[in-house]
């Protein structure tokens, strides 16, 4: 069996000095392939620094919206560049958030635009935050239908209606450790909507520590295999199975396969 994390934090406080142990840890778990995600210019760097030292480490660039007061020019060429490298295989994250008050709506959508133009100049998938900001994030995604590679909803935790407008739009989801909590029923519900195919892995780590192992701090790659079993659950199917459609699903996504 052999997973994908498809959202890790992995230059994040908690995990960065640990990297060897925590992919060691990872692998032992059958968690063997990892995309980390650079949010802003310093953990772009940090990412670029782990690049090409772990077989099956990829990446994602983008600015998260929570920046999007700061973000210049100059970031966005800086953007541009370092989604050249040869193992970044999406844009992201971007997107939304309305939930805190770190930056002001107008900025975020105008950020949200100006790195969707990047990744269809580069056609590269995009990896979609939205949090209490559905309406607008779908408003701003639709006027690039056609136009983008893929779009992968991250951390996904909509409703039965906004599942069924993303399954529509033929987007992917991806899923946390936020599916195995016990509160969480109607998402596993939403989860049971989405075929295998359209669905992905993520831990969001150092966040979001699966049940039965929330109280582990950080969360890690590792924890992974108990979203996994979670969600294979919730389609019936055995855990093996399920890996094999949910990876092949991120392989084809990201273009991870026959890559090493």
């Amino acid at each position: 069996m052999e997973l994908i994390d498809t959202h890790a934090h992995l230059t994040f406080d908690g995990l960065q000095d640990h990297v060897d142990d925590v992919l060691a840890r990872s692998r032992a778990a059958g968690v063997v392939q990892w995309i980390t995600i650079g949010t802003d210019r310093q953990h772009i760097d940090r990412v670029l620094a782990l690049l090409g030292r772990y077989p099956g480490l990829w990446a994602a660039f983008g600015y998260h919206p929570h920046y999007a007061n700061a973000v210049a020019d100059s970031d966005i060429d800086y953007l541009k560049q370092a989604l050249r490298h040869e193992r970044v295989v999406a844009v992201g994250e971007t997107g939304l958030d309305y939930h805190y008050d770190n930056a002001v709506p107008d900025n975020q959508q105008r950020l949200f635009g100006a790195i969707l133009d990047i990744a269809v100049e580069m056609q590269k998938p995009v990896i979609v935050h939205t949090r209490d900001a559905f309406d607008d994030t779908m408003r701003i995604l639709a006027e690039y239908d056609g136009k983008l590679a893929n779009v992968v909803i991250h951390c996904y935790g909509g409703n039965i209606e906004q599942t069924r407008y993303v399954l529509d739009k033929g987007y992917y989801v991806s899923f946390t450790g936020t599916v195995t909590f016990k509160r969480c029923q109607a998402l596993r519900e939403v989860a049971a909507m989405i075929p295998p195919q359209r669905t992905m892995l993520e831990t969001d780590c150092p966040y979001i520590s699966p049940e039965p192992v929330r109280k582990i701090r950080p969360n890690e790659p590792a924890l992974m295999i108990h979203t996994a079993r979670c969600l294979a659950g919730v389609h019936g199917m055995p855990l093996e199975r399920f890996a094999e459609i949910t990876t092949a699903a991120s392989q084809s996504v990201f273009g991870l396969s026959g890559l090493c």
